[in-house]
């Protein structure tokens, strides 16, 4: 459970991490978070400036607030790197692209203008980044800075376009990473000084920070939080209703004399899973009753492509013979250098070969029954028209069998 602090202490409240900061109950702005929380800070607004006092220009430290649910969009925080993504002001028509009510992105121009110029680095100012959970409470992800350590120049602002009916209009996509500040504490009074305008300040910041300022991208230490390898239940990875349930008896049925001619179907599968398998050839069977199927993934432009080699399995099993180590090792065999390997199943991965893939970081894709359903519903096959469907593969222009 992540902490949490009332309304009436969020004045006193320190900053850390992934805490939450309640909102009021009076269902108007006097409700709101970041104003009480923070010194000198606008009450609304998702990029919001705090200027140093008395001065016209110079910032003392920048707060974003996102709501990640807008479709058009798209804000996205990347826990395991660190990595933070966010969408300029410019989001209706009618402006120039830095010509915002509050000159949210021209302000973004300036950030990463100073980010590349060690010159300039010292006028970045810290950024605060809040997302927003129930009504008006928000969370902590923690301080930000401009640009990333495997990002580019040309990669972290990017302008683009976009349409609203007949009109178009520019905005900004930017890139910001949240620092590892690790058992340091992100001090308030660190931020009012600076809002005073105290010149020495600064010592009293995150080191993770006075390193960013001090080497810029290269002094960038992202908070990283690699995912708890959690395996999914049997039941997660078979149907999850009837119609489903049927769907995939229908596979079993069809094939349940002939194992091995289930290959073809998974190849199938896989390429409605992603049109960039481009072909795949079907080789003899093995004496466990299954074929290797060793395929393509074509990526890149036509006249730029580049095409990986990957190795398929597949195992035609009931719902309650899961695929076990055995089974999962001769793939993980099959796989050289520079390929990666797909397993089909219409069953599931039992926990020690799903572990075994995760932690030991296999190249594999793995797809369950559930998936196999999940598939071909995207491609409208359901449990009326799936028996034609199966009748329909045979050995296509894009499988070859030898």
């Amino acid at each position: 459970m992540a902490q949490e602090f009332p309304f009436e202490t969020l004045r006193e409240a320190p900053l850390i991490v992934d805490a939450v900061y309640k909102g009021g109950r009076n269902n108007n702005m006097s409700d709101e978070v970041l104003s009480k929380l923070l010194p000198r800070t606008e009450n609304s607004g998702g990029f919001r400036k705090t200027k140093v006092r008395g001065s016209s220009d110079r910032l003392a430290y920048i707060t974003i607030y996102t709501t990640m649910s807008e479709p058009e969009w798209p804000d996205y925080f990347d826990v395991e790197t660190g990595l933070f993504r966010y969408y300029g002001d410019n989001r209706m028509p009618g402006h120039e692209l830095h010509d915002t009510r509050k000159k949210g992105n021209a302000m973004l121009r300036d950030l990463f203008a100073w980010l590349n110029d060690p010159e300039s680095r010292h006028l970045i100012p810290p950024i605060l980044v809040f997302k927003r959970e129930v009504g008006r409470d928000v969370r902590f992800l923690g301080l930000a800075v401009p640009g990333g350590r495997n990002l580019g120049a040309n990669e972290e602002l990017v302008s683009f376009w976009r349409t609203m009916g007949s009109e178009r209009f520019q905005n900004y996509e930017a890139y910001f990473t949240i620092l590892d500040t690790g058992d340091e504490e992100i001090s308030k009074e660190w931020l009012v000084s600076r809002v005073e305008g105290d010149a020495d300040c600064d010592d009293r910041a995150p080191k993770v920070w006075r390193r960013f300022i001090s080497r810029g991208r290269d002094g960038i230490e992202p908070l990283m939080s690699p995912r708890i390898i959690e395996c999914p239940s049997k039941r997660d990875q078979l149907p999850q209703d009837p119609e489903g349930d049927a769907m995939v008896d229908a596979i079993r049925r069809r094939y349940r004399d002939f194992p091995q001619e289930f290959e073809p179907c998974a190849v199938r599968i896989v390429q409605m899973m992603d049109g960039n398998f481009q072909r795949f050839d079907v080789t003899r069977p093995w004496r466990d009753g299954g074929r290797d199927a060793v395929g393509w993934y074509t990526i890149g432009t036509e006249r730029g492509s580049i095409s990986i080699e990957c190795s398929l399995e597949a195992k035609l099993y009931d719902a309650d013979n899961g695929v076990g180590v055995r089974e999962m090792s001769r793939l993980i065999s099959r796989i050289r250098y520079r390929q990666f390997g797909i397993f089909v199943t219409t069953s599931y991965i039992g926990s020690q070969a799903y572990l075994e893939v995760k932690e030991d970081g296999h190249p594999i894709v793995l797809v369950t029954a559930r998936e196999i359903v999940d598939i071909l519903r995207s491609k409208q096959v359901d449990s009326t028209n799936i028996e034609s469907w199966l009748d329909g593969i045979s050995n296509e222009t894009l499988i070859d069998v030898h």
